[in-house]
């Protein structure tokens, strides 16, 4: 089981000030959840730069150069866009991390191919794709947000101390 958001966002911070690195978030299904969790830490100006809310496909390409041909060709819930979001955010921010994610928190927009509850996530970090993984969350709109966000928060807090070892 992972630590609760606050413990994660906590740990966060503090590898982030010591390294004197900062973060900012590319969100689509989360609509801005992950950075009000990052945000409601006193003094986060420290560590955290921005967050974007991507939730249109027109929005993921003018503020974070995601190509609208690559939306048509995987849809806005896919690998190659979560990926394109992080590596877009770092491109137009003074950032050394970024974390991206777009899905279906339903109750609809699901599909055979992309079930509600299903998330793309990705972690980048100095202009370097990381990590893009897939997530399948069960539960209504708010469960699958909520595990967005833990999932997110799981991933950067995990990449951030493992390079501070």
């Amino acid at each position: 089981m992972f630590a609760d958001e606050t413990e994660l966002i906590q740990r966060i911070a503090v590898a982030l000030i010591r390294r004197k690195e900062c973060m900012g978030v590319a969100e689509s299904c989360t609509g801005g959840l992950i950075g009000a969790a990052c945000t409601s830490l006193s003094g986060s100006s420290q560590w955290f730069e921005r967050g974007v809310v991507s939730y249109s496909d027109q929005s993921k390409t003018e503020l974070l150069g995601v190509p609208p041909a690559l939306i048509s060709l995987h849809g806005s819930v896919s690998e190659a866009v979560a990926g394109h979001m992080a590596r877009g955010l770092l491109a137009h921010a003074p950032l050394d991390w970024a974390l991206a994610v777009t899905g279906i928190a339903g109750p609809t927009g699901g599909s055979e191919g992309k079930p509600v509850g299903t998330v793309w996530l990705a972690l980048a970090h100095n202009g370097k794709l990381l990590r893009v993984w897939r997530e399948q969350f069960q539960g209504n709109r708010h469960a699958v947000r909520l595990a967005t966000v833990h999932a997110g928060l799981a991933a950067l807090c995990e990449a951030v101390e493992e390079r501070e070892s």
